[in-house]
């Protein structure tokens, strides 16, 4: 609680003014996405009456369905490519007119087509996002001269913090969701990629019980007016089949050489999509990252514990049948070691001493802002209420979930850092291998 003596005038006059509003704001967040089933298709919105729409497609096409490697991200770039109907040319240059934006993007479960727009133009979109699904012609030139090539450019970019995740989720959950996120420069991605291969791909995960519709700024109506015409070429099944193997835990380490970056990520078993775990959320606040205010260290153990040269940051990746709370850290080869050890060491101290009040309240609040900010990112909340959809659950609800953080006590919080630590981890480390530490040094079981 906030000691009103410690404040300006200024600021008694602020809380005076909130007081008086009975925090209306806080009370109110943004209204969860309403599940509902249109022509066979799952459908989930939410309207506030804006201005602009967001309309996504999140089709059962994330990397752990892919059935070899590559498919995914290929499926990915032939979006908006040359449909049955219009020239790539056309469709881009038809949204830029009407001042809409395009973008393809996957997770490890989803990928995700989605269209931003203006309120008016839901129609259009509609139609293209049906037509990008079902009409794509996966063509021999496209893949040759544009696909492949993008693949390869983004294939240079990845940092040694991302093949360190990559790696952690490999050791933890092997296949499945333990594939690569995106496939290295050494994946050997030519044996198996090619245009037939995308196509076969897309059969199998294009069809209505393998895909969502998600709108942010979309009445039920308009989306009931348009989806029903435009979704019936959508096929009743898919051909073919996906990857569909349940996740299983192992925990394991992996160690990759590297030059000039350094990252190390600690994982454990986390939190899957819609199970009722909020311990895991406070506890994911409590480890944080950098701090969120300026000129502050910040509260949170791993803005503490991060060494000079070092970044950390604590998250849970949450999956439909299963979830990773992993602390990344990345920087300099020392610092990287010492923060790893750190960390390691905060978390102990959770598990044997907990944490006090004033700590558990902040973390609390951390959850919950990061649980709103997150639905109210158009892109984080699409996915999310479209990942519950294509694997048989409902969209998030998001008042429900505040509710349960606040049943979280310092002797549950401490209680599951216990159990973490008395599991197995799983630990990766990329770069420079004599300097950063094996799991064992950090003195977890692996």
């Amino acid at each position: 609680m906030i000691c009103r003596s410690a404040l300006s005038r200024g600021s008694k006059l602020a809380l005076g003014h909130q007081g008086a509003r009975g925090f209306a704001a806080a009370a109110s967040p943004k209204a969860s996405y309403e599940p509902t089933t249109i022509a066979g298709v799952k459908v989930a919105s939410r309207d506030d009456n804006g201005p602009t729409t967001r309309l996504a497609v999140v089709a059962k096409a994330g990397t752990r369905y892919e059935p070899l490697p590559g498919l995914t991200v290929g499926l990915e770039e032939f979006a908006y490519k040359n449909t049955n109907k219009r020239s790539a040319l056309r469709i881009n240059r038809e949204a830029e007119l009407l001042g809409g934006q395009l973008t393809a993007y996957h997770t490890r479960e989803a990928l995700v087509l989605q269209a931003s727009f203006l309120r008016e133009d839901l129609p259009y979109f509609t139609e293209l996002l049906a037509e990008v699904v079902s009409q794509t012609r996966y063509t021999t030139h496209e893949f040759h001269e544009e696909v492949k090539d993008i693949i390869h450019q983004k294939q240079a970019k990845l940092d040694a913090s991302a093949v360190a995740l990559d790696a952690a989720h490999s050791v933890a959950f092997h296949s499945g969701l333990g594939a690569p996120l995106y496939p290295t420069s050494s994946t050997p991605i030519d044996s198996y990629l090619n245009e037939h291969a995308v196509a076969d791909f897309a059969a199998a995960a294009y069809s209505k019980p393998n895909i969502a519709v998600v709108a942010d700024g979309a009445s039920e109506h308009g989306l009931q007016k348009w989806i029903e015409p435009f979704f019936k070429s959508v096929p009743a099944q898919g051909s073919g089949s996906l990857n569909t193997a349940g996740s299983k835990y192992h925990g394991g380490e992996q160690r990759i050489s590297a030059v000039g970056q350094n990252a190390v990520v600690i994982a454990f078993p986390g939190a899957s999509l819609g199970a009722s775990s909020p311990e895991t959320a406070v506890l994911a606040g409590l480890l944080g990252g950098e701090s969120t205010i300026k000129w502050s260290p910040g509260f949170s153990l791993l803005s503490q514990a991060a060494a000079p040269g070092a970044q950390a940051q604590a998250t849970n990746y949450a999956y439909s049948d299963a979830g990773l709370l992993a602390i990344q850290i990345r920087g300099q080869s020392n610092a990287v070691k010492k923060t790893a050890e750190a960390a390691v060491k905060a978390l102990k101290s959770v598990a044997e001493s907990g944490v006090s009040q004033e700590v558990l309240v902040k973390a609390i609040a951390k959850a919950k802002f990061t649980l709103l900010s997150g639905s109210e990112v158009g892109g984080v909340g699409l996915v999310h209420a479209g990942a519950n959809l294509i694997h048989g659950g409902s969209p998030l609800k998001i008042t429900e979930t505040l509710k349960t953080f606040e049943s979280v006590t310092g002797d549950k919080l401490k209680a599951a850092a216990k159990a973490l630590l008395e599991g197995k981890a799983s630990v990766a480390s990329v770069g420079d291998l004599h300097v950063l530490p094996f799991a064992e040094d950090l003195g977890l079981r692996v």
